[in-house]
């Protein structure tokens, strides 16, 4: 599988952005996808994670409320729809293939990732 992470840019704090994760393959729906994210200085952190079916959801505390991650396997495309964005938000978002079909907050259970997006939240 290859994904292709795109839809970062700059926006001011309260803003939002959709983020959209591209999947190459016919396999798609085997797969539960996830986001991540890494600040400048900071280690890899999940964001959120939905199962192979779209039916389950899972969001880090930091975001939960905020963030909405979908997919929709007809187009092989996942997404994060981030809202209320903060300065803290701030970093690169990976998007990751995981062969697991339920998502999971833990990276070793992905096996793919796309190259990431850059998101940059100004105060």
């Amino acid at each position: 599988v290859q994904l292709q992470a795109s839809g970062g840019g700059l926006v001011q704090a309260g803003g939002s952005l959709r983020l959209s994760c591209a999947a190459s393959g016919r396999t798609f729906m085997s797969y539960a996808m996830g986001w991540f994210r890494q600040a400048p200085g900071k280690e890899r952190e999940f964001v959120a994670a939905v199962s192979w079916s779209g039916r389950s959801t899972y969001y880090a505390d930091s975001v939960k409320g905020r963030f909405t991650i979908s997919r929709d396997n007809a187009k092989n495309t996942v997404y994060l729809q981030m809202d209320s964005l903060k300065p803290e938000d701030t970093a690169l978002y990976y998007c990751a293939a995981s062969g697991l079909r339920v998502g999971s907050g833990d990276q070793s259970q992905y096996n793919y990732w796309g190259q990431g997006t850059l998101v940059t939240v100004s105060s």
